[in-house]
């Protein structure tokens, strides 16, 4: 029988030994690190269809719109644009979506406290009543509460003797906003709430702390920017809403009419440049405070961490 000799063991400190054994073995060179594709499969076609339905869907009717509106000329613009009633329009509008976003803000943050913290019967049943404004169409919305706030509605018929009016008013307006746009506020701020670690909680009770200094010290920083980007999604939902506002409103011109009806108003006159232009405003308008606010909330995401 006769025995092969065995061959020599590399030396373990031998890097360029090691590897020309590999190579003589036919076997690609061993690497300490696997790398992974440059890019996910399929990301290219992904990425362009995604830039094609923005494109299709945001930035060609954005573009068609500001050209529509720069078609005027500036002194043209700023009269279609600038008229008094316009100008009251824009301040009913952005009036009412900011009180409307702030309480849908703070209520939002107690709805969503308690659907994160708290164990109670029908606790479901009120997590799946907050997305109901979402699916509802917003005219139904605005039907139900005009017909809850008229002088003899439900509502109505306790509030107005006591001198608040819900429907045709300014209240109304704020109502139906607050309604639209709670659930932003809600779906923003409870997750936050649910992924937040209780043993800092405890940890600051344990050292003597109430439970308002723990919640305004310790839980609320953690939240606060997710609070604030609720009360930006709120905000931007309030200010183009149209079917809810149209039927409560009374869309009195310089008291109730806010600009998404007075852009109607003007399409209904066939004046569509002047109808274009107030909503080229009103987009500015959006546009503008959705970059204050975001600044705000990354400002406020620094001094957390």
């Amino acid at each position: 029988m006769s025995h092969q000799p065995a061959s020599a063991p590399t030396p373990r400190g031998n890097s360029s030994a090691a590897g020309l054994h590999v190579e003589s073995a036919g076997l690609p060179p061993r690497s300490g690190r696997r790398r992974g594709p440059a890019v996910l499969p399929g990301f290219a076609a992904s990425a362009a269809i995604t830039s094609l339905v923005i494109m299709a869907l945001v930035l060609v009717p954005l573009a068609v719109l500001v050209l529509r509106a720069a078609s005027l000329g500036p002194q043209g613009f700023i009269a279609a644009a600038w008229t008094p009633r316009a100008r009251a329009a824009y301040g009913v509008s952005l009036g009412a979506s900011v009180l409307a976003a702030t309480a849908s803000a703070f209520l939002g943050l107690v709805v969503a406290w308690v659907l994160a913290r708290i164990e109670f019967p029908g606790r479901r049943i009120l997590d799946a009543l907050v997305d109901v404004p979402l699916a509802l169409p917003t005219a139904v919305a605005g039907l139900v509460y005009s017909a809850l706030y008229v002088e003899k509605g439900w509502l109505g018929q306790w509030l107005v003797p006591l001198g608040v009016k819900g429907a045709y008013s300014y209240l109304g307006i704020v109502l139906v906003l607050v309604f639209v746009s709670l659930p932003f506020a809600v779906r923003v701020v409870q997750p936050v709430i649910e992924s937040l670690d209780r043993d800092t909680e405890e940890a600051a009770r344990i050292l003597g702390a109430s439970r308002w200094q723990t919640f305004f010290r310790v839980v609320l920083p953690g939240i606060l920017p997710a609070v604030v980007t609720g009360f930006a999604l709120s905000l931007a939902r309030a200010l183009g809403e149209y079917g809810s506002v149209v039927f409560i409103s009374g869309n009195m011109p310089f008291k109730t009419e806010i600009a998404p009806v007075l852009i109607v108003a003007r399409l209904e006159e066939f004046a569509y440049a002047e109808a274009t232009t107030i909503a080229v405003v009103l987009l500015a308008m959006s546009l503008s405070l959705l970059v204050v606010v975001n600044a705000l909330q990354q400002r406020l995401a620094r001094n957390a961490q």
